[in-house]
């Protein structure tokens, strides 16, 4: 006689409350894709990259801007996506800045 897990109901149950608690956490809004963003925004910014690299940092924050439309819109899958290119993009930037820091000859 074979035991088979799937056909015992509380396992069934038990599997099916497993699937829905982590649909529950992709499905949700980005809150903390959205903080880093910004926290890496904000770092590039005070570093100089409005200077340095302004490309980069205005890219970075197109997509937080695109992030917080698609978030409105209840797009969190879309808004994940746009806040994690804005964060790289502000990772860029400040990298940029950093290196352009580094090689200036000023003391």
């Amino acid at each position: 006689m074979t035991l088979n897990l799937f056909n015992n109901w509380p396992v069934r149950g038990l599997l099916l409350a497993i699937l829905l608690a982590m649909a529950g956490c992709i499905g949700g809004p980005p809150v903390q894709e959205m903080s880093d963003a910004r926290q890496a925004i904000s770092a590039a910014r005070e570093a100089g990259a409005s200077d340095a690299a302004p490309e980069e940092l205005r890219a970075a924050e197109d997509y937080l801007d695109s992030a917080l439309r698609n978030l409105t819109r209840k797009e969190y899958g879309l808004a994940r996506d746009d806040a994690l290119e804005a964060k790289d993009k502000a990772v860029a930037a400040l990298a940029t800045t950093e290196r352009a820091a580094s090689s200036d000859p000023r003391p």
